[in-house]
C-alpha cells in the first residue's frame, strides 16, 4: 500500500499545478474586464446606466375560448391594445399635464379607460358613485362623515397640487392620480391605464412618446362573444375586477385593470381562463421615452371550456321559448291571451346528466359588459319592469311544479303499498277531507273523472285521486321520495347562484308560523303550496324516473382544455368548481321503484301526449314520435304558470326536457316549445309535422 501512494504522488502534484495555472488565468481574464469596464469605458456606462431604466411590462395572457360540445366558439378573445405608465422623475406639474393629455387622447378617439374615480360631476352638481361605501371611504381619507362631494372633490384637488380651474379637467387629471395613489406604481411596475385602445389612439402614444413620458403601448385582449345572446346565462359576462375581488385575488397576480369573470362559465372557471401573463421588457430614458422592447417571458394563454350544449339546440331552444311565450301572450294558440314573460328550458340526456341546452327568457347581451357596461344599461337588466334579465330562471327559479310533480306522489303510493297499478279511485269531482278540494275538472264541467286507476289518473291529471294518495301515504313519505329524486337540493351544477328551492313540510310551515293541516297535504301531493323547484332540478327528477330510479347528476361542462392541448383531470375540475360554489360531494343511493310500478307511471305519462284524454294529446297528436310527458298548472299569486315535463323517445328515452313559462295560464300550451325543441333534436322535417293551432287543450287549475 506504501508503495502504491508514492508512485501516485507525481500524478498529484502535476494535477494541483496545471489547475493553479488555469485559476491565475481566469482571474487575469476578470480582472482586465473589470479594468475595461472600470476604466477604459467606464465613463460611457455610466452615462447609459444614468439615463436609462430597465422596466417590466405585463404581457396579459389571452382568455381561454368557451366552446359548445363540437367546438363552436361561444366566446373568444380578440388581441387589443393596452396602454401603462411607469413612473418617469418629472414634477408634478409634468405629471398632471401628462395625465390630462391621456384622458383627452382617449376620449377624442372613444376609447375607454379605467375609472374609479368616486366622484362624478356633472354641471354644478358632484355626487359620489357609491353612496352604500361612502362613509368608510371618508374615513379612510380622514375626513368627515358630513363631507359633501364637492368638498372631498376639492379635497383631491389640493391633495395632488392639480393648478388647473376648469373642472373637467380637474377630474381627468384625478382619475389617473387616484388610481396611481390606489393601486402604485414604479419605474419597474407599471400602472394600466385602459385594457383596450384603438389602434388610433396606439399610433399617437407610439409616435409621440416625448409628449407622453412614462406611457408606453402593449398588448392586450379583448372578450368577445360572436353570437351575440347565445346561451348568455350560461356563458356569463367579465367586467373589471372590483376591489373585493382584486384584493382577494392580488395575490394572484392581478391588477386593478383587469378584466375578470363575474357571472356563469366566465365566473366559476376564472382560473382556468385566465391564464398566465408574461413579462415584456422595457428600455427608457429617465425622461420616459422608450428606447428598447423584448420579451422577457411568453404569455401563456388560458384553458378552454368545452361545454354539453350544443350549439344548434341551443338556438333553437332559445327560439322556442321566446316563440311561445309570444304566441301565449298574443293568443295564437287558443284564442285566449295570458301575460307570459318570461320562462325557462332544461334539455338534459338521461344517461349521463349533460345538459344539452339550456334557455332562460328574457335573455341579455354579454357583449354589453366588455370594456364597462353602461349605468343606463346595467339598470335596464336589473330592471323588474324588464323582468330581470340577468337571472337564469333554469337554475335560480323555484316554481311550484303543479301536476308535473304528481309522478312523485304515484311512486310513492305505489311503492309503499298505498295503492296497486289495478286499484280505482272514483272522482266524484269534490274531495271529502280536509278543505275540500275541486278537481280541475269538475270548475270546468261540475263532474268528476269517475273511476281511474294510477295509470289513468297520471294521463288526465286528476287532482281527486292524488289529493287520495296523498292522504293515505302522508306527508312525511311524500317528503322522503321528493327529496329522493332530487328536488329542493342543489344538483351541483357548475354554475353560479343556482337555487335549493323549497319543499312543502310541516317544518317549513313552522317556520313561517303556520300550523301544518290534512289540507296543506292535499295540496302538496299535487305539487302546489310550499314546493318550488328549480328547472334544472326538474330535469334530474324526470331523468331519475325514466331511468327506474338510477340517480343522475347534471352537468353543462365536458372538459377543460390546456393551453397545450392536455385535458385538465376532471378530479381537479370538480374539486376546484365544488370549492368555488360551496358544493360537496354527496352521493344520493338510487331510488328502488318495482319494473311493474315504473311502467305504470311511464304509461301514464306516454297517455299524456298520445291518447285521447292525454292533457297534451291535441298538441302531439300527430307527431311522428312517441314521447312520455306531463303538464302542469301552477297557481302563483300574479298567475298561472306554465310547465311541461317530458322524455323521448318513450322506448328509449334519450333525453329529459322541462319547460317552465310564467303566466303562461295552461300547462298544455308550454308544450309547443318543448315539441320544436325534440323534433330539432331527433332531426324531423317540421314540415310533416302538423300543429292545430286552434284546438282548445286541457286546462289544468290546481289549487
Amino acid at each position: 500500500m506504501e508503495r502504491f501512494r508514492k508512485k501516485k504522488a507525481p500524478n498529484i502534484t502535476l494535477r494541483y499545478n496545471a489547475l493553479s495555472a488555469f485559476v491565475y488565468v481566469i482571474g487575469i481574464v476578470l480582472i482586465m474586464q473589470l479594468f475595461n469596464l472600470q476604466i477604459v469605458n467606464g465613463a460611457e456606462y455610466r452615462e447609459i446606466s444614468n439615463t436609462r431604466l430597465t422596466r417590466e411590462s405585463t404581457l396579459y395572457a389571452s382568455r381561454g375560448y368557451i366552446l359548445d360540445r363540437n367546438g363552436n366558439e361561444l366566446a373568444t378573445t380578440e388581441m387589443t391594445f393596452s396602454l401603462e405608465m411607469y413612473k418617469t422623475k418629472q414634477d408634478t406639474k409634468v405629471l398632471n399635464d401628462t395625465a390630462l393629455k391621456i384622458i383627452n387622447t382617449l376620449e377624442e378617439n372613444k376609447d375607454s379607460y379605467t375609472d374609479t374615480f368616486p366622484i362624478k360631476v356633472n354641471p354644478f352638481e358632484y355626487t359620489f358613485t357609491n353612496d352604500d361605501s361612502k362613509k368608510s371611504w371618508l374615513k379612510k381619507y380622514n375626513l368627515g362623515e358630513d363631507t359633501t362631494a364637492e368638498q372631498a372633490f376639492y379635497y383631491f384637488k389640493d391633495k395632488y397640487d392639480i393648478e388647473n380651474e376648469n373642472i373637467d379637467e380637474i377630474r381627468k387629471i384625478a382619475v389617473i392620480r387616484y388610481r396611481i395613489a390606489s393601486e402604485g406604481y414604479s419605474s419597474t411596475k407599471s400602472l394600466t391605464i385602459s385594457n383596450n385602445i384603438s389602434r388610433k389612439s396606439a399610433l399617437v402614444f407610439t409616435e409621440q412618446s416625448d409628449k407622453y413620458p412614462g406611457v408606453t403601448v402593449g398588448q392586450s385582449s379583448r372578450r368577445k362573444y360572436p353570437n351575440g345572446a347565445l346561451a348568455s346565462h350560461i356563458i356569463g359576462y367579465t367586467n373589471s375586477i372590483t376591489e373585493e375581488q382584486y384584493k382577494a385575488n392580488k395575490d394572484k397576480g392581478y391588477q386593478m385593470s383587469d378584466i375578470y369573470g363575474q357571472a356563469g362559465i366566465e365566473s366559476v372557471f376564472e382560473s382556468y381562463l385566465r391564464g398566465t401573463n408574461g413579462i415584456r421588457q422595457i428600455d427608457m430614458s429617465v425622461n420616459g421615452e422608450i428606447v428598447n422592447e423584448e420579451i422577457a417571458e411568453e404569455a401563456v394563454a388560458g384553458s378552454d371550456v368545452v361545454l354539453t350544449i350544443d350549439a344548434n339546440l341551443q338556438t333553437i331552444t332559445e327560439k322556442a321559448l321566446e316563440e311561445t311565450i309570444n304566441n301565449i301572450r298574443n293568443g295564437a294558440y287558443n284564442n285566449k291571451k295570458y301575460d307570459a314573460n318570461a320562462g325557462a328550458i332544461v334539455v338534459m340526456d338521461v344517461a349521463s346528466g349533460e345538459i344539452l341546452s339550456m334557455a332562460s327568457y328574457p335573455d341579455f347581451e354579454p357583449t354589453s359588459f366588455v370594456g364597462g357596461i353602461s349605468k343606463e344599461k346595467w339598470n335596464e337588466y336589473n330592471s323588474e319592469e324588464n323582468h330581470n334579465p340577468l337571472i337564469n330562471r333554469a337554475i335560480y327559479g323555484a316554481y311550484a311544479p303543479g301536476s308535473t310533480y304528481k309522478m312523485v306522489t304515484a311512486v310513492a303510493a305505489l311503492q309503499t303499498g298505498a295503492v296497486t297499478v289495478n286499484e280505482k279511485v272514483n272522482d266524484t269531482g269534490v274531495y271529502p277531507r280536509g278543505h275540500k278540494p275541486e278537481c280541475w275538472i269538475y270548475r270546468q264541467y261540475h263532474r268528476g273523472h269517475g273511476y281511474l286507476n294510477i295509470t289513468n289518473a297520471i294521463k288526465q291529471s286528476c287532482n281527486y285521486f292524488f289529493y287520495e294518495m296523498g292522504y293515505r301515504v302522508g306527508i312525511e313519505t311524500l317528503d322522503k321520495y321528493t327529496r329522493a329524486f332530487g328536488l329542493s337540493k342543489k344538483t351541483g351544477i357548475e354554475l353560479p347562484n343556482e337555487a335549493e328551492g323549497t319543499i312543502a313540510s310541516p317544518e317549513y310551515a313552522k317556520s313561517r308560523g303556520e300550523t301544518w293541516t290534512v289540507g296543506y297535504t292535499l295540496s302538496a301531493a299535487i305539487g302546489q303550496i310550499y314546493h318550488g323547484f328549480t328547472p334544472i332540478q326538474m330535469a334530474k327528477y324526470i331523468s331519475i324516473l325514466v331511468n327506474g330510479g338510477k340517480q343522475v347528476n347534471p352537468t353543462i361542462v365536458k372538459s377543460v382544455i390546456k393551453a397545450d392541448g392536455t385535458e385538465v383531470n376532471k378530479d381537479e375540475v370538480k374539486a376546484r368548481v365544488n370549492e368555488k360554489l360551496g358544493l360537496t360531494n354527496d352521493e344520493e343511493p338510487d331510488i328502488e321503484i318495482s319494473e311493474e310500478n315504473l311502467k305504470a307511471v311511464l304509461e301514464g305519462m306516454r297517455g299524456v301526449t298520445s291518447e285521447r284524454g292525454g292533457t297534451a294529446y291535441s298538441i302531439f297528436k300527430n307527431f311522428n314520435i312517441e314521447i312520455g310527458g306531463k303538464t302542469g298548472s301552477a297557481q302563483t299569486k300574479n298567475g298561472t304558470n306554465a310547465l311541461f315535463a317530458g322524455f323521448a323517445p318513450y322506448d328509449n328515452p334519450q333525453i329529459a326536457i322541462i319547460v317552465v313559462i310564467e303566466n303562461g295560464g295552461s300547462g298544455s300550451l308550454a308544450c309547443y316549445a318543448a315539441k320544436d325543441i325534440i323534433a330539432q333534436y331527433f332531426g324531423m322535417n317540421e314540415a310533416n309535422v302538423e300543429e292545430n293551432l286552434t284546438a282548445l287543450p286541457y286546462a289544468e287549475m290546481q289549487n
